[in-house]
């Protein structure tokens, strides 16, 4: 599973916004490499920030 995926997995089962700290706790992945796969995800659309600095699927 590629590491987008997690980090997308891990946002739907906290089912709120989340920091890119907390889920980098979650999946037990560096934030760094949190940080580059939700770039990813922005990119593509998948996800949303509500608020700064949390993050959410696009529903």
């Amino acid at each position: 599973m590629e590491t987008k995926d997690k980090v997308l997995d891990a946002m739907k089962a906290a089912g709120k916004p989340v920091k890119a700290g907390e889920l980098a706790e979650m999946i037990g992945l560096d934030k760094k490499e949190v940080d580059k796969a939700m770039k990813i995800l922005k990119t593509e659309g998948a996800i949303e920030s509500p608020k700064v600095c949390f993050w959410q699927p696009k529903a």
